[in-house]
């Protein structure tokens, strides 16, 4: 029976955008399956059309909706998050929801104390508007700009925005801002469960909106696991990493770590 990998989305872009992914995977004999965050419309022009039904829905709602989907399967699956997808992933694992686990750029857990400008800055079309927690919010095509695409040229980002980018639901980036000052924070992750499966932490070089010191930090949490924790950071790569021209190294990145294990 071939693997199952459960693909997570981040922030700001379509479910759809995993499609070169799954026929990679596909062919190295896995069962991928890339489920959009609950209610999420089913086509990124729909999503864009109805900004509302991704409005309002915090990390805890997203875990609980893949956690449902994982419970459905025929065995416990592969994780590979991006973003905010990385930060679901490490709850799953530590919920021991999954096999191992690849968290690419990931949203920053509980914990993680490093604030760099560049995040503050990807994140501020969100979070310099309170109102904006009940709120889906687009990004411009500069933002992304920013945010996703300054490692890649300007075509390259101008065209994954035009292809992919949905609005993007407020509350998880106000959760993940205030966690460390929130004892019930939903960004909290059991980084300690004797029983989680092995994760990898990758970092792209020149990721604005996840830069190294968060990776890092995220990584020396995770390491005080008693189970395996890596982390790698790819050459010249920001947040589009999963996306762009650049997709299969990061996705070989993965497989070869998993297939240590699985």
């Amino acid at each position: 029976m071939s693997v199952p990998v459960v693909l997570v989305h981040g922030l700001w872009i379509h479910a759809d955008a995993w499609q070169p992914w799954i026929a990679h995977l596909q062919s190295q004999g896995y069962d991928p399956v890339a489920p959009g965050w609950p209610d999420d419309p089913a086509t990124v022009e729909e999503a864009r059309a109805h900004p509302e039904r991704l409005a309002g829905k915090g990390v805890q709602d997203i875990v609980d909706h893949y956690a449902a989907v994982i419970r459905g399967l025929p065995e416990p699956p592969l994780l590979i998050g991006h973003s905010f997808g990385g930060l679901v992933v490490q709850k799953l694992l530590g919920m021991n929801l999954g096999v191992a686990a690849v968290a690419i750029d990931a949203a920053p857990i509980k914990g993680v104390l490093p604030l760099p400008f560049s995040a503050l800055k990807a994140s501020s079309p969100v979070l310099l508007n309170p109102a904006n927690r009940k709120r889906s919010v687009a990004l411009t095509r500069e933002q992304f700009r920013y945010a996703f695409g300054n490692a890649i040229p300007a075509a390259e980002s101008d065209e994954l925005w035009e292809r992919w980018t949905i609005p993007g639901a407020g509350r998880p980036l106000f959760q993940a801002a205030s966690a460390n000052v929130n004892p019930w924070t939903e960004a909290k992750v059991k980084s300690k469960s004797p029983d989680r499966g092995p994760l990898l932490i990758i970092s792209g070089e020149k990721d604005h909106t996840v830069p190294w010191a968060i990776a890092n930090a995220s990584f020396k949490k995770q390491r005080r696991n008693e189970g395996v924790t890596e982390i790698v950071e790819i050459p010249g790569r920001g947040h589009s990493l999963t996306i762009d021209h650049g997709w299969r190294e990061v996705a070989d990145t993965a497989l070869a770590f998993v297939r240590r294990f699985i």
